[in-house]
């Protein structure tokens, strides 16, 4: 199933360890702090325990939202000017590319 992941995460070091594992896990960068792709169930109970693992008790707010395929078809997405950015690991890419 396609996963939409967002967070906010106070601390640098974690929201880097965070960003890290979503894509140890094969998940695309689509914003600084949002990921999407594809997760079986166990996998995304496991990203998520990860995740809180890494975090522990600091303030943060992760979201991981299942969605269907028909849902993901009819998904919107508005990019322009992305092409002039140089692509590094600091910047998103669309889950399309």
């Amino acid at each position: 199933m396609r996963i939409l992941l967002v967070y906010d995460i106070v601390s640098d070091r974690q929201r880097a360890k965070v960003a890290d594992v979503c894509l140890d896990y094969g998940l695309d960068r689509i914003q600084y702090s949002a990921f999407a792709g594809l997760l079986n169930r166990t996998y995304q109970e496991e990203l998520m325990m990860r995740i809180a693992a890494i975090i522990g008790d600091a303030p943060a707010c992760v979201h991981l939202y299942p969605i269907d395929d028909k849902a993901w078809q009819k998904r919107l997405i508005l990019e322009q000017g992305m092409d002039d950015l140089e692509r590094d690991d600091d910047v998103p890419q669309s889950a399309d590319e």
